[in-house]
Formats: structure tokens, sequence, C-alpha cells
């Protein structure tokens, strides 16, 4: 709080009067005012004992907030519980083998591309639907033309520095006929199959 200090004998304002109240109001002088816009005003009241401070509240535990150490397995109750949870191979295996081989035989073209698994960009794409080979295959899906994608992949990929690729048959597909053949040319061109 500010001492008033002032003179009473003196007329004009000294130095110690400009501390008085009247230049800056204290709460002692002025009553609160709901709608004050003094910087006084907007200061909260805080009543400090000595007791509060001695004795601080004890906390309360919570079984919940309680740290546990984590576990290294998970026990069967624990895996049937959370069934979706991706196993070590399916979390490592897009590092371990990121160039995936993707081949799609439709009824008149055959299309095969390169696709890296992290970033899901394109590395190398062959189609029989492309101009410059369909002028030049007699038929656009048969053993032939599996060859030329299978050639024309494993040359794309060389450019683009690729040269170990994966394949992954989806369910139920067997690695034989056109399949078999592409997969083989690509081999046969110097990719490696991991």
């Amino acid at each position: 709080m500010v001492s008033t200090i002032s003179s009473s004998s003196s007329s004009a304002p000294s130095s110690c009067s400009l501390l008085s109240s009247e230049f800056f109001p204290t709460r002692s002088t002025q009553p609160f005012k709901a709608a004050s816009l003094s910087w006084v005003s907007s200061f909260p009241l805080v009543n400090i004992s000595i007791s509060s401070i001695a004795d601080p509240p004890t906390p309360t535990l919570n079984k919940n907030s309680v740290v546990r150490a984590a576990w290294t397995r998970r026990s069967r109750g624990e895996a049937a519980k959370k069934p979706n949870r991706k196993s070590w191979k399916q979390k490592t295996d897009m590092y371990m083998r990121p160039f995936l081989l993707n081949v799609f035989f439709s009824k008149k073209f055959i299309h095969a591309k390169v696709m890296h698994r992290g970033t899901s960009k394109v590395i190398s794409v062959a189609t029989t639907n492309a101009k410059d080979v369909r002028s030049n295959l007699p038929s656009l899906t048969d053993h032939n033309a599996c060859r030329v994608i299978g050639r024309l992949i494993a040359e794309r990929s060389k450019e683009a520095d690729v040269y170990a690729l994966s394949y992954e048959p989806r369910k139920d597909e067997r690695i034989e006929g056109k399949l078999g053949i592409v997969l083989d040319t690509i081999k046969e061109n110097g990719i490696i199959f991991v």
C-alpha cells in the first residue's frame, strides 16, 4: 500500500504530495466498483494466511493414475481384445520390401506397375493399351504380350534404379500361366524378386 506523505504547511504541491492517494488510487481509499476502469481493480483479492502455506492439502491417489510397467509380450486375452493390431512382419514389411509389383489382366489388355509402398509413388508402368505397344502386337492378351510387358517393366525399373521387386499374390491366385510368364520375363531381364 502506498502511504500518504504530505506536508500541511506548504500550499504548492511538492514531490512528496505527488505520492498521495489522490494520484494513485488504492483499495483502502476507494470503494470497490464493478464498472471501475482503474488498474487497481483488475487485480483479484487474494487472502493468504500462514496456516495455508504450512499445511498443504495431501493429494489423493487415484488407482488409474499409477504408471504401470510396459508389457513385453501380449497375453492371449489381450490379443483377443485387440485383433486389429499389426504383427511385426506387417509393420516392417513395407520397409524390407519397398517396391511392389502389381499385375492386372483384363479381357482386352495387360497392365503392370511397380509402386513404392512407403510413398505410394509409381516407379514404372507398362500396359498393352499404350500406343507404341498396341501397334506392334497382334494380340494384346496372349503369351507374347506377357513377355513384352515383363521386359518393359524390367527395363523401366532399371532406369529408375530399382533392381529388386516383390510380388504378393492375391487370395487363391496361382503363379502360373500368363502371370508366371510375366514374372519369369522380369527375372530373366535382371530383376531380383525378394
